[in-house]
């Protein structure tokens, strides 16, 4: 089963090999193994929480994770407008399966990530409550529930619109590590399986 993955976005064009030469010692201080595929991606086990800043972290349960660069970024169907310019380069940093100790562990290592490399978080998708049981899970819904959520975060976050097909649009998030942060803390994240 495929677990989540986020995206990370950089403002300034860096050849992949020199992240990778920045990221994988990093990497190898908590992760074993730390594996470079043949296709450029790295794949790596958490071993060591806290150099995630996660004290009672228990590996028992947790699959691989991977780095790897976004191809499509930035994306003809996208809209940037929110930002000051669009982004220039794009990673994706994803676990290999899905539960609840490795979306904690995604979030974590997707906040060390974005500082290390001054990036913006892409969410893939919109940040928001769970619905109540019976309550309206409708685009309108889903959307105002989303932006009622983004209202209480600090930090940036923005909507990005993209292309879903068929003429359609809609909407994910971008934030700043500042909002990441708050999000990792919020008790809708917590939620998540």
């Amino acid at each position: 089963m495929a677990g989540p993955a986020v995206g990370l976005w950089l403002f300034e064009q860096r050849g992949f090999a020199d992240i990778l030469a920045d990221v994988v010692p990093w990497l190898e201080t908590f992760c074993d193994p730390v594996e470079t595929k043949a296709s450029g991606d790295v794949d790596f086990w958490v071993r060591d929480g806290s150099a995630l800043g996660l004290r009672a972290f228990d590996p028992a349960g947790v699959g691989v994770f991977f780095l790897s660069e976004d191809e499509e970024m930035p994306a003809e169907d996208e809209d940037y407008s929110s930002f000051s310019r669009p982004p220039a380069q794009g990673l994706v940093v994803g676990a290999g399966c899905s539960g609840s100790v490795n979306h904690m562990l995604l979030g974590h290592l997707t906040l060390a990530l974005a500082c290390r490399l001054d990036a913006l978080v892409d969410f893939d998708g919109l940040l928001s409550s769970r619905p109540s049981t019976g309550e309206d899970t409708g685009t309108e819904a889903v959307l105002a529930r989303a932006r009622a959520l983004a209202s209480t975060l600090p930090g940036r976050l923005a909507e990005v619109s993209y292309d879903t097909g068929g003429g359609g649009r809609w909407l994910r998030h971008v934030g700043d590590v500042e909002c990441l942060q708050a999000w990792l803390q919020h008790p809708d994240f917590h939620l998540i399986k």
